[in-house]
């Protein structure tokens, strides 16, 4: 299941049933779990850990030293789940320091072009469209959907359930069950199809439109916009959710608007 033509490091740790093409490149200090598929010009670097059943297609390079001026040579570490499908031309990097790693979870679909980049955290269900970028230490929550050419500029945090348009640039955080548009990015509107089709009752899609319309809508301050969804929005975990974030968010570099 190795091509002869594929270089493959003596101490890389290869698992069952895998499959790698010719050309392709795997240094030291590599792992690679079961059944995956590594397609020719391949490249996985040092400090890379992949999981089980992952597809890797033309060009694509995994565990790329960081492109931060802080790195000094320190082996960082890439850490890759389970079944996730990464496209031709994708790059992903390792971490700046070796305490700290980058991740990127189970079930994700990474279409051409996209660029994740050092001590990224992305957690499971995501889809990045053609060409986005995420830079340095951003954290992208399960289930979020990133369309093409998106930018995701430092540090900045995608919540889960979230869908931000293609071409959007930001750095403010993007708070749950969300779609997002336009340049300056700005929210606009419940992410209800895709909450709808995964199990979310309308009333409480109804309830988190309440929420966001307390937020965005209200001629108020943050805080006292969450004060409003405490006293006139029935609880449940997407509200408590949304409360949540919202206050993290503004301790730090607050959601968009």
């Amino acid at each position: 299941m190795i091509s002869p033509q594929a270089f493959v490091d003596p101490s890389a740790k290869i698992g069952k049933n895998v499959e790698i093409y010719p050309f392709a490149y795997i240094e030291k200090n590599v792992e690679i779990g079961d059944n995956c598929i590594i397609m020719p010009y391949v490249s996985i670097m040092s400090g890379t850990r992949m999981g089980q059943g992952n597809t890797v297609f033309q060009n694509t390079v995994l565990g790329a030293q960081p492109q931060d001026f802080n790195y000094t040579g320190e082996q960082g570490v890439l850490i890759i789940g389970h079944n996730n499908v990464i496209r031709e031309n994708v790059v992903i990097n390792r971490s700046t320091h070796s305490k700290d790693k980058t991740v990127l979870g189970n079930n994700n679909t990474l279409f051409e072009g996209v660029h994740l980049s050092h001590d990224s955290q992305v957690a499971d269900d995501c889809s990045f469209g053609y060409g986005v970028k995420v830079s340095g230490n951003c954290t992208i929550d399960s289930h979020a959907i990133l369309g093409s050419q998106v930018v995701v500029q430092q540090g900045a945090h995608v919540a889960s359930w979230s869908l931000v348009r293609g071409g959007c640039r930001f750095s403010k955080d993007i708070p749950p069950y969300v779609v997002v548009a336009g340049n300056p990015t700005h929210y606009y509107s419940v992410n209800e199809l895709v909450l709808s089709q995964n199990g979310v009752s309308e009333h409480i899609v109804k309830h988190i439109a309440n929420a966001y319309r307390l937020i965005y809508q209200g001629n108020t301050s943050i805080f006292d916009a969450l004060k409003r969804i405490h006293e006139q929005v029935p609880m449940s975990e997407e509200i408590e959710e949304i409360i949540r974030f919202v206050e993290t968010s503004e301790a730090g570099r607050g959601i968009i608007k």
